[in-house]
């Protein structure tokens, strides 16, 4: 199965949108439709396409931030955040006076987000702004740590993303990201490939009413760069003591990067 868009004779200034291709100009509202669509199943369809192993992969991206007990200020950006669960997890999982802000492009899903953190009693630890991550609306130097979790493979420009995200980094912040990535164990690629493609826009259809903004994260999933590359990537917009670590054989990764 080729990863390939299918890029129109003569087009110009095009990305792909899975494995199509699309305008430039049009790429982020053909996301956000996908997502305003999903907000309300978000968190099954992460579980639909994980198989409920993003659960457990989340625990460990949010250990990795680092974020103290006791009562120092500590000050999070999550982009992307969606439904909140990386917010949610850091503030139960941290101090006091440890704080974060959520942002997300869509409206649906920061609503979403919005009714969870209220739920968790957790509003006065975690704002939420609407913001896109290619150009975020905080000021240099403001944050201790940056995640994005499942969410820079859906942007259009990722370098963008990237130099933002060392932009609002205070010196010694820290950059996470979790991201499906490349399987790199023989068998489960298959296997894991079989799931993607022929069970999980399946699922989709029938527990949303639709296959297709299940089929587009699929493949977006293959056209995000693979570890190595991506890790690159990270060095490029100036991050320091770049690593990943692979989990379940590549399906996901953690990627780290500091601010020097």
């Amino acid at each position: 199965m080729s990863n390939e868009p299918n890029t129109p004779p003569g087009a110009e200034n095009t990305t792909s949108f899975g494995f199509r291709a699309v305008r430039e100009s049009d790429r982020q509202g053909l996301v956000n439709q996908v997502f305003s669509s999903v907000a309300s199943r978000y968190d099954l369809m992460n579980d639909l396409m994980s198989g409920g192993l993003h659960r457990l992969w989340k625990m460990e991206f949010v250990s990795m931030i680092g974020a103290p007990k006791g009562q120092q200020p500590f000050k999070l950006l999550d982009v992307a955040g969606g439904t909140g669960d990386i917010s949610i997890r850091y503030a139960e999982n941290s101090g006091p006076n440890a704080t974060a802000v959520l942002s997300d492009i869509s409206p649906e899903m920061l609503e979403e987000g919005r009714t969870k953190v209220a739920a968790k009693g957790l509003a006065s630890r975690i704002s939420l702004a609407q913001g896109n991550a290619e150009a975020l609306p905080f000021p240099d130097r403001t944050f201790d740590a940056y995640t994005i979790a499942f969410g820079i493979r859906n942007v259009t420009h990722i370098d963008a993303a990237l130099r933002e995200a060392h932009r609002v980094l205070k010196i010694g912040g820290r950059f996470l990201c979790l991201e499906f990535s490349e399987c790199q164990v023989p068998l489960l690629d298959r296997l894991y490939d079989f799931h993607s493609f022929e069970v999980i826009p399946r699922l989709g259809e029938l527990t949303a009413g639709s296959a297709d903004p299940y089929r587009y994260l699929v493949e977006s999933i293959r056209r995000f760069p693979n570890q190595e590359t991506f890790a690159g990537m990270i060095r490029e917009a100036g991050f320091e003591r770049v690593s990943y670590r692979n989990l379940t054989g590549g399906i996901a990764a953690i990627h780290s990067g500091w601010k020097l």
